[in-house]
């Protein structure tokens, strides 16, 4: 069985290394595909190869931040969660509106953190959590 692919659109190199390491310790690993910021998001995402079963999006990023990636971003079949450590009430509203599934708010603490990770990706590829579960 293929590994499940995420997503990771995300500009901080130490949020990067977090969340890989939060899923290296399970037992059926995702493989985790990286874009530093929208820009390169979009270019990857338009490619009609590219087929992650999830997206996580930070908004906060350079270049073309999240809102302007779910703005831009047409096929809606993959589901974006952001997680972001913004507060900005307006601003999760708005992702929401645009077309993102969920938004998980970054906790402090590794084990925080990495708890929330992988809730992330068992709601959203079932096959994380039991990988003799075909997927559909």
């Amino acid at each position: 069985m293929q590994r499940a692919a995420v997503f990771l659109v995300e500009d901080n190199p130490a949020d990067v290394l977090l969340i890989r390491v939060a899923l290296s310790q399970v037992p059926s690993p995702p493989h985790i595909l990286v874009a530093n910021d929208g820009e390169q998001a979009l270019a990857m995402l338009n490619s009609a190869d590219f087929q992650p079963q999830l997206i996580i999006l930070d908004l906060n990023m350079p270049r073309v931040d999240g809102q302007a990636v779910l703005q831009q971003y047409r096929r809606k079949n993959i589901p974006i969660v952001i997680f972001s450590s913004t507060q900005n009430q307006a601003e999760v509203q708005r992702a929401l509106a645009l077309g993102a599934r969920e938004y998980v708010q970054k906790p402090i603490g590794f084990e925080p953190y990495a708890d929330a990770v992988r809730g992330i990706v068992e709601r959203w590829i079932p096959e994380f959590v039991d990988p003799k579960v075909p997927s559909l």
